[in-house]
């Protein structure tokens, strides 16, 4: 049996959320459907809605339509994505109020937390979701008190702009070769990248392992179990 270690050669773990923490993606699928209904546009493909997760909301809406063809011209775009973005907004909120709603953790994921937590690595977050509903995502795991910074797409750019990372570091004491970033999709490990940080992705979420290590992550892994014994032997890369 491996020995626990006392500490680890890493001060700060930034998680994703969406497609990472937490198996979000059906109530996203069903809210992006009924904006775009709302909308009086044709509703995404499924696949097409998992493909950008993780991007700020007006972004993922914008590549949306793009995708779909329904507005014509970028300023066109521009416009009706954000109309779409605040209908999808109203919609996830009448979502969440049904008693019925839940987002389920991937397995292992508290565990994963309480881990790390218990060897003093700081965790934080930096998610393409707005801060009310990461604060009401956290809270319905008990969650909230593991984190010391929460970076969502209302306080920094949409990723891959290393903005959200760079906030979270700043927040916590800690410089990018002392940071982690653990994500699902190549956002996020192109966020990581940019900000001189350490990715790890995650096989479970909604971008493939091949393209997560063509993106830059150091290691993918496909269970949260994999992630501790990773972050005692993962080299730090040179500056």
């Amino acid at each position: 049996m491996t020995a626990r270690p006392d500490r680890l050669p890493w001060n700060l773990v930034v998680f994703d959320c969406d497609g990472t923490l937490v198996d979000s993606q059906h109530a996203i699928v069903a809210t992006m459907s009924a904006a775009f209904d709302a909308a009086g546009l044709a509703s995404p493909a499924a696949r097409d809605v998992r493909r950008v997760v993780g991007l700020s909301l007006e972004s993922a809406v914008g590549r949306l339509l793009e995708t779909g063809g329904d507005v014509p011209g970028a300023q066109g775009r521009e416009q009706r994505a954000q109309e779409v973005a605040e209908l999808y907004r109203r919609a996830f909120l009448e979502l969440r109020s049904d008693p019925d709603y839940h987002e389920p953790l991937f397995l292992g994921a508290k565990e994963a937390l309480a881990g790390l937590q218990a060897l003093q690595v700081l965790l934080g977050i930096a998610t393409g979701k707005g801060r009310r509903g990461l604060i009401a995502t956290l809270e319905s795991h008990g969650l909230a008190d593991f984190f010391v910074t929460l970076q969502t797409a209302d306080s920094a750019p949409g990723k891959p702009h290393p903005g959200m990372l760079e906030r979270a570091m700043a927040e916590a004491g800690s410089a990018p070769h002392d940071t982690v970033l653990v994500g699902d999709t190549v956002f996020d490990i192109e966020m990581a990248r940019n900000a001189g940080v350490t990715a790890i992705g995650v096989s479970w979420g909604y971008h493939e392992a091949e393209e997560l290590a063509a993106a830059g992550a150091r290691k993918v892994i496909d269970s949260f179990s994999e992630l501790l014994p990773l972050l005692v032997s993962l080299g730090k890369e040179p500056a």
